[in-house]
């Protein structure tokens, strides 16, 4: 039978494909720009009809339909793996849990059976000559979700990019079980966040940290914003990319010559990422670019692979940072707000680099919805508050205050690194709060 039959053979409606729905079975909707459209929705539609489904997706673009469909859970529940804006309200509410991860370890998760999967639905580039369907911008962890799942299921959207990586990056059609075609909308993205002067001054305190031929490790907001425009301005060259994230940020920073990835020790001239999330513009440019390459995230996130490339450099954000220089990027006391991502392996692998360094970085402090300053320094966590990042694997922390080494200094030498970071509003109470610790010495400034 040739491929085209095959892809014929396997057709199947969304609402066909619901079908295939049974009481009490966990369905993995996908990742990202990867999550499942057409099936999600027409499922959406039918969740009365079913009881006690077990529901999966991780950095949601858009809030899923099952929640406006049935918005007291009577149907199903539902985990996600890493929250961004549209789940804040959903792990507030309890109608979303969040599930802690090692994001390094996510595709052993389903290999070991640790994840029970019934249907894995996903978004996938039309088919091409030789009967594969590209991952499009979600490598990630897909491969061992769909090999381990009963019914594999794919959305044919034509407007997904294909992407280089491999067989990492592609299924053949023989792995499928249905195919599901539709209206093939834009694919998701996020928004450019613009920096401002506050997040420059952070910025400047870490790009002065750089060196040439570092390799970049960085995320998205105004922060990493920030911190693409310092380098963009910067006498830095011959930068390389191995990032969880590949954002608009590393495209501005390929096509100001800042990034070549050609001075790599390994991946030697490829820009190396596990999942995209971005603009159109961004899309475009990976769009079968043999130079971007998608990897799944054992490889590029795990501090086995990342302490092998010399000069790593890993930035990341933080809600908050206690005295200890312990910081948390998940939540604020209970108050759930994002999750870990792979801050800790890189904050781990970066170090371990030959010449490596790694940042956490964050505001001194915030406005509360009242308009009060709040700092971001605080001298312990409020209880149900996650660390992500604890004491001994904290390298750099900067705010716009300044920056700070933690390597090898004592509690009351973090104090005070991390009073220096604070705004000076809160210093003096900060100051008082480590005595009490008795973590504040008289010989301290």
């Amino acid at each position: 039978m040739s491929i085209t039959d095959k892809y014929q053979e396997k057709l199947i409606s969304a609402d066909k494909a619901v079908d295939l729905v049974k009481d009490g079975y966990y369905i993995d909707l996908s990742w990202a720009t990867s999550y499942s459209i057409y099936f999600e929705n027409a499922l959406a539609k039918r969740i009365n009809e079913f009881s006690d489904l077990h529901l999966r997706g991780g950095c949601e673009l858009k809030t899923p339909d099952v929640f406006e469909a049935d918005p007291e859970n009577k149907h199903f529940d539902y985990t996600c793996f890493h929250g961004l804006g549209p789940m804040r309200k959903l792990f507030s509410s309890g109608q979303s849990q969040y599930a802690p991860m090692k994001y390094s370890e996510m595709p052993s998760y389903y290999k070991r059976g640790y994840l029970k999967t019934n249907i894995y639905v996903m978004q996938v580039a039309p088919m091409d000559h030789n009967g594969f369907f590209n991952f499009g911008l979600a490598t990630s962890h897909t491969r061992a979700q769909f090999e381990s799942s009963d019914i594999v299921i794919v959305e044919v959207n034509e407007k997904m990019p294909v992407v280089s990586g491999g067989l990492d990056s592609a299924i053949y059609i023989d792995e499928i079980d249905y195919i599901i075609e539709g209206d093939n909308p834009d694919v998701r993205g996020i928004p450019i966040v613009a920096a401002g002067e506050a997040e420059a001054k952070v910025a400047k305190y870490v790009v002065d940290e750089l060196e040439d031929g570092m390799v970049l490790q960085i995320g998205v907001g105004n922060l990493p914003s920030a911190i693409v425009n310092e380098i963009v301005k910067s006498d830095l060259k011959d930068l390389g990319c191995h990032t969880e994230l590949f954002v608009d940020g590393f495209v501005d920073l390929i096509e100001a010559g800042k990034v070549t990835s050609l001075r790599k020790n390994i991946d030697r001239g490829n820009h190396i990422y596990t999942f995209a999330m971005g603009s159109p513009r961004m899309y475009e440019y990976m769009r079968e670019n043999p130079q971007v390459v998608g990897k799944t995230v054992d490889y590029v996130n795990s501090p086995s692979t990342v302490n092998r490339i010399d000069k790593f450099c890993s930035i990341n954000g933080a809600i908050q940072v206690d005295l200890h220089g312990v910081s948390s990027a998940e939540s604020v006391g209970t108050r759930h707000i994002s999750g870990s991502g792979g801050a800790l392996d890189f904050m781990l692998g970066a170090y371990e680099s030959e010449g490596g360094k790694s940042f956490i970085t964050l505001m001194s402090a915030r406005e509360d919805k009242e308009g009060n300053l709040v700092s971001n320094i605080v001298p312990t966590f409020a209880p149900g508050t996650q660390p992500t990042g604890v004491r001994a694997n904290t390298h750099y922390i900067a705010t716009e205050q300044g920056i700070f080494n933690f390597k090898g200094k004592s509690v009351w030498e973090r104090a005070e690194g991390v009073i220096s970071l604070a705004h000076p509003q809160f210093r003096d109470e900060l100051i008082k709060e480590a005595e009490k610790m008795n973590i504040w010495r008289r010989s301290n400034k």
